[in-house]
């Protein structure tokens, strides 16, 4: 979404551009301030000099809305405060207090974001709270099968949504490369399925009622795999895969504001994690038109099925 956030705003910059030739002049702006703010949304690994819309001088300012250093940005920290809200979940990290310990420092010859070593904890309560976000919401067992079937009933709709339209008309896997095509995938898109009354649009039409009812395939099972194997289907961690991110973050000290660096394991909590990601693998048992007492039966079997295959595969219990 981000690549795609870039060419929607070359979009809007170009047609600007048609009205006025010198719009971004009359703002105070060139090019290369569209460069910046493009650089920005899409993000820009401060360990490397690939960045063109600032001077290494400012090399800070791609750690605010897409932080590639450590995944400290003010774009993680409005969808915690939003979704937390709405799902009723806690959000223990502070981030109006975070505000007040950051500051600007030299590190490695280069200008980083750092923060004041007694908000370390407060930082990790940040990665804490991301992960708590996907394992009981993003990526929620119920969460994960109706994606599932979401992708597939837009799969077996990508062409036949257009029936009776010209050929040339874009399939809607194909409106992604285009942001005009890309503005209008909506929420539409659902709701055109779903009153549809085409045969061709059937096999999807019966899907998307099946997540409406709620009619979804039932959760068997799932374990976290071990070290030795790596099949995995979801993939839960603290935002750097199995790296722990707190050694990417620099922090300052009272006595030293203007020297930074990474913090030491002894100023951090000793319940602090040793792993920092989790691989789960999930089995569903698709439902069926039998009754209830044959499906039931069948789950039964299918949750002894997946929990020999656990310790067989996995010796887990």
């Amino acid at each position: 979404h981000e690549q795609m956030s870039v060419l929607m705003f070359d979009d809007i910059v170009k047609s600007l551009k048609a009205e006025n030739e010198d719009v971004l002049k009359e703002h105070g702006l060139d090019d290369k301030d569209v460069t910046f703010i493009k650089e920005l949304i899409e993000g820009v690994k401060t360990s490397e000099c690939s960045y063109e819309g600032r001077d290494e001088e400012k090399s800070f300012l791609y750690e605010i809305v897409a932080n590639k250093q450590n995944g400290i940005d003010v774009d993680k920290w409005d969808y915690f405060a939003r979704d937390c809200h709405h799902l009723g979940i806690r959000n223990s990290f502070d981030h109006q207090r975070l505000l007040k310990f950051a500051r600007v420092c030299e590190v490695n010859g280069r200008k980083h974001i750092c923060f004041r070593d007694k908000e370390a904890d407060n930082v990790y309560d940040m990665f804490r709270t991301r992960y708590t976000l996907h394992r009981q919401a993003y990526q929620h067992k119920i969460t994960n099968i109706i994606e599932n079937l979401l992708a597939e009933a837009l799969t077996r709709a990508d062409r036949n949504l257009h029936e009776g339209k010209p050929e040339d008309m874009l399939k809607i896997s194909e409106a992604i490369k285009m942001a005009d095509d890309y503005s209008k995938l909506t929420d539409e898109i659902f709701e055109q399925i779903s009153s549809s009354t085409a045969d061709n649009l059937k096999e999807s039409r019966d899907i998307l009622n099946k997540i409406v009812r709620r009619k979804l395939p039932k959760f068997v099972g799932e374990a976290r795999l071990t070290e030795k194997n790596k099949s995995k289907v979801v993939d839960l961690d603290h935002g750097m895969k199995d790296k722990n991110p707190i050694e990417y973050v620099y922090f300052y000290s009272k006595r030293k504001p203007n020297k930074a660096s990474p913090i030491k394991d002894y100023q951090l909590s000793s319940f602090l994690p040793k792993r920092f990601n989790e691989e789960l693998v999930r089995v569903y048992y698709k439902r069926t038109d039998e009754k209830k007492e044959e499906e039931k039966k069948k789950m039964e079997e299918a949750e002894k099925c997946f929990q020999i295959w656990c310790d067989s595969k996995f010796g887990l219990h």
